[in-house]
């Protein structure tokens, strides 16, 4: 599998380049595999394709909603559909799933798993129907249908792209045994109360942390398991700081406790009171 790979440098020459404002190879950040994982996590709805059985081969997409099952896609899907009838023939399968937002959607993340689609047996129907029936609790009117089946995607690849210049394929091994940040369902939270009630101490992280100097305004925009992201305000504009924690963190009382400590360092270190 290759490495992760980055956009060249712009065709303007004219414009300075802007050297970032962090570490970026020593702050540690979730790798492609835990954000793949994060992703599918917070996302239930994607892209299948398959092999169209009545059109030679040719790529067919449709859009399902899936569910996880010790960490495998699981989709519940009737012998009547023609992505069906397709695995039935040609088990190979790829499910595209992305972030939705108000954003450039070229900017935000989505993952391609590839593998193929094997029909869930008798003995683990009922355990791996809970696990989806409890993402989609509505898929109860229907599951026992007798057209309607589960099927398991046996993950084989994963392309992961996290926005522009941020991709790579994700070996195997990796993908395995990465698990999901443990601060998803927590991250808006935390994001939101630092915000709204420590301002001024995010402007003291960067000030402390990264390059940027002194700064009217930082505002977080992100937080998981190895550190926090901010957007803050320079003199060329907006610009990304990453600041990582001391250790991984595990819940929301962890980030408290950890920018507790962190924000008497950078009063320290700043000389401020």
């Amino acid at each position: 599998m290759s490495k992760p790979r980055r956009h060249g440098e712009p065709r303007d020459t004219d414009k300075p380049r802007q050297d970032p404002l962090y570490d970026e190879d020593a702050v540690p950040t979730p790798s492609h595999a835990e954000q793949a994982r994060s992703l599918l996590e917070r996302v239930d709805m994607g892209v299948l394709s398959t092999h169209a059985a009545e059109l030679d081969g040719l790529p067919y997409g449709s859009l399902v909603i899936f569910g996880l099952h010790d960490g495998a896609p699981i989709l519940l899907i009737s012998g009547l559909a023609e992505h069906t009838k397709n695995l039935e023939a040609s088990p190979r399968c790829s499910l595209l799933v992305h972030e939705r937002g108000p954003d450039n959607p070229l900017a935000l993340s989505r993952a391609t798993l590839v593998g193929s689609a094997v029909k869930v047996s008798d003995g683990d129907r009922e355990a791996v129907a809970a696990s989806f029936l409890a993402r989609h609790p509505d898929a109860a009117y229907y599951a026992d249908f007798t057209d309607f089946a589960y099927w398991r995607i046996a993950v084989t690849g994963v392309r992961y792209i996290g926005g522009f210049g941020r991709m790579s394929w994700v070996e195997h091994d990796n993908w395995a045994t990465a698990t999901p940040d443990p601060l998803l369902d927590s991250a808006k939270r935390i994001i939101d109360h630092m915000n709204e009630d420590h301002a001024d101490a995010l402007r003291l992280y960067s000030e402390a942390f990264s390059r940027s100097g002194p700064v009217p305004e930082a505002v977080m925009t992100g937080v998981d398991r190895y550190g926090f992201e901010m957007s803050v305000t320079t003199d060329q504009g907006p610009r990304p700081v990453r600041v990582a924690f001391d250790e991984p963190v595990g819940d929301a009382t962890a980030v408290r406790k950890a920018m507790v400590a962190m924000l008497g360092r950078a009063r320290e270190q700043l000389g401020r009171s």
